[in-house]
């Protein structure tokens, strides 16, 4: 596994204190930059048996072999159930925990930290994404960082660090990654073949890996008909809660708040940063918003993406943002 070109600075920085690395490091930064691949370099470089250098993994030797099937003894990766596999029959209590690092994954670890290291390593704990963890989880994992074994490493990774509890925040050192320079995003992107390289960047807010995973025909039909009935002067909020009630609601709600974003930035700045494409129905939805009721319905926004992941009745989820942003689109001006 290998990190991205642009953070091969980081990456080295953190190579020349191999030997005198923290216990425990957390990995912040933009979602879909890349912290992910960064986190799992590390974790093979430190199990590595033959490094080509400090903390750069052959990719040949016995232990990068079990690190590349999953099977390395002496490794541990905890995540959502819901980012390996959701069984179609799960009830909605299952579907909650299945987005979560629950406390019975994190005393999982128990054994595993206080044994021997298999390979007479390093052993290492992967924790992504670490927000995920419910309270009961992050506070099991507090032991296992105020008192780790010699040559056991925690590595979170996390969108949203301000998520997790200071006591977690205190106990490891941070590195903050940053996403590459818009020209050698657009360069990455066109060479992985993207159809739309600059307007995925926009949509992915500069992030290229998330843009990656954006640039498909699906994504920008279902964002097409979404954003056209946000800007028709005829916005019908319940018909268009009706047509995406069964829509992903996280992707609902980074559409809604993208558009707000550039309907007030418009306005104070005319700048348009994630829409593009849509800038004359920005321009026209803009004639008919209050800026201020806009940013406020932007702020609340917010709200919603903490709520997500919990069990919601999607549907009326749905029509509160559209009756909101109804509300804010009839208080303008023009």
């Amino acid at each position: 596994m290998t990190y991205f070109s642009w953070h091969l600075q980081d990456y080295r920085t953190l190579a020349q204190r191999a030997g005198r690395l923290p216990h425990a490091l957390l990995i912040t930064g933009a979602a879909g930059i890349g912290k992910r691949a960064f986190a799992g370099a590390l974790a093979q470089g430190l199990l590595c048996e033959q490094p080509a250098a400090p903390l750069i993994a052959c990719g040949a030797c016995e232990a990068c072999h079990w690190f590349d099937t999953g099977n390395h003894p002496d490794f541990r990766l905890l995540q959502p159930e819901a980012a390996e596999a959701v069984a179609e029959d799960a009830e909605p209590s299952d579907k909650k925990k299945k987005r979560e690092i629950t406390v019975a994954q994190v005393r999982s670890l128990e054994d595993f930290v206080h044994i021997s290291a298999h390979r007479n390593g390093a052993k290492v704990v992967l924790i992504q994404p670490a927000e995920a963890m419910n309270v009961n989880a992050a506070n099991a994992l507090l032991k296992s960082l105020e008192e780790p074994p010699p040559e056991t490493y925690f590595v979170l990774v996390s969108d949203r660090p301000h998520m997790l509890p200071a006591t977690i925040r205190s106990r490891c050192q941070q590195l903050a990654l940053r996403p590459p320079s818009r020209e050698e995003a657009v360069d990455w992107l066109s060479k992985k073949g993207a159809a739309q390289p600059h307007l995925a960047l926009a949509q992915a807010g500069g992030a290229p890996v998330l843009a990656a995973e954006l640039d498909n025909d699906e994504y920008w039909a279902s964002r097409k008909q979404f954003l056209d009935g946000l800007s028709s002067r005829a916005f019908d909020p319940l018909l268009l809660a009706e047509k995406f009630a069964t829509h992903p609601i996280p992707q609902l709600i980074n559409w809604l708040q993208r558009w707000t974003y550039d309907v007030a930035s418009l306005c104070f700045q005319q700048h348009v940063r994630y829409n593009p494409d849509f800038k004359d129905a920005l321009t026209n939805t803009v004639n008919r918003a209050n800026a201020l009721e806009m940013l406020r319905f932007h702020r609340d926004l917010v709200r919603f993406q903490r709520i997500v992941n919990h069990p919601l009745n999607a549907r009326l989820l749905i029509e509160d943002l559209m009756l909101g942003y109804g509300r804010v689109t009839r208080a303008g001006h023009g």
